[in-house]
């Protein structure tokens, strides 16, 4: 059975043939099926979303959706950092072979360097990163993931920074909103005056540090103990491309968040409902927002209180009649609250 599945339903549980959406749907909302209605559809076995019932081998019982989903997000996220690995390894290879190619003709751009080196060792990075901010005269663009800059994360590029600034290089940095509650860049930004601008999102890329649209540096590795240094003009003018429209619809540090329309809930939490609204379970929402997954428990239980939901199920619903579910759309008033502005 398992091989008739995969020849005649190649597909994975992402995306379900007709038929299999059908019985599938059918076992969610009754609990079980008989087993005689999923034979034209072995795939829902071969991808472990039936299985048989222990009661009654007659039938068969739906594995629970967010089982699912996050068994997907899984395998998602591990084939992601799979890779990232073979890039590395990929760049590493071909970069050893270089080196030992001193006799194959340079193309123009060699002087100025490989297009693409892995700097394997925060301390190569750092000389990396010191050698770029020397050559740097005009810009020099950052995004910074994560939720509070610490001290020692700002006092880290500090001496940088002031280098740039004493040579009039502009600064700007994108952070996400949860940035702006750490005293550490507030403080930073005071140092550093009209050299840096900062503006912040709900979520942001990986880092990504740019100078004079020329050289860029991003991760390499999840732990950021390796990275890569890009001065192929194409990539850096796409990661240029990336920065400036992230740019124009982030929020400036000295400007207000704006408000959601709906009293008790905060521009945070509307961020948080609209990812719940999209299947995210906490620790991916954490990880995207930058806070920790209790603060992101304690922020959805805020927002069920809010709209008077008693499970995450009827919380999903109210989500989606309020209009949370997408921050673009106007909201409209939950029940038992005031009027909202409309935005």
């Amino acid at each position: 059975m398992a091989g008739r599945g995969t020849d005649e339903h190649p597909h994975g549980a992402d995306r379900l043939c007709d038929s299999g959406d059908r019985v599938y749907s059918r076992a969610v909302r009754r609990g079980r099926v008989p087993r005689r209605d999923a034979e034209p559809v072995p795939c829902l076995l071969d991808l472990a979303l039936l299985h048989p019932d222990p009661d009654d081998m007659d039938w068969l019982v739906p594995t629970a959706p967010q089982e699912v989903m996050t068994r997907l997000l899984r395998g998602m996220y591990e084939e992601v950092d799979a890779s990232r690995r073979r890039v590395g390894s990929v760049v590493a290879a071909f970069e050893w072979y270089a080196g030992l190619g001193h006799r194959v003709p340079a193309s123009p751009s060699a002087a100025e360097g490989p297009a693409i080196r892995v700097l394997d060792g925060l301390a190569r990075i750092q000389a990396a990163m010191d050698e770029a901010t020397q050559a740097c005269t005009t810009e020099v663009l950052t995004v910074q993931p994560g939720g509070i800059r610490r001290e020692a994360e700002l006092s880290e590029g500090l001496h940088r920074a002031t280098a740039l600034r004493g040579r009039g290089v502009r600064m700007r940095d994108l952070y996400t909103h949860v940035a702006r509650h750490g005293q550490g860049l507030h403080t930073y930004l005071e140092l550093m005056g009209d050299a840096v601008e900062a503006r912040t999102l709900d979520e942001v890329v990986e880092r990504l540090i740019l100078f004079d649209r020329t050289v860029a540096f991003i991760p390499a590795n999840a732990e950021r103990t390796m990275a890569l240094e890009l001065r192929h003009p194409a990539l850096v003018l796409y990661l240029g491309t990336v920065f400036e429209r992230l740019w124009r619809l982030a929020i400036p540090l000295t400007a207000p968040l704006p408000d959601t329309g709906i009293e008790g809930i905060s521009h945070r939490e509307r961020s948080i409902a609209a990812l719940l609204a999209e299947g995210h379970q906490d620790a991916v929402i954490a990880e995207r927002l930058g806070i920790s997954v209790r603060t992101c428990r304690a922020h959805i239980a805020r927002l069920s209180e809010t709209l008077g939901a008693a499970s995450r199920t009827q919380l999903g619903v109210r989500i989606a009649q309020v209009g949370l579910d997408d921050a673009r759309r106007t909201v409209v008033t939950p029940p038992g609250r005031g009027s909202p502005s409309v935005r």
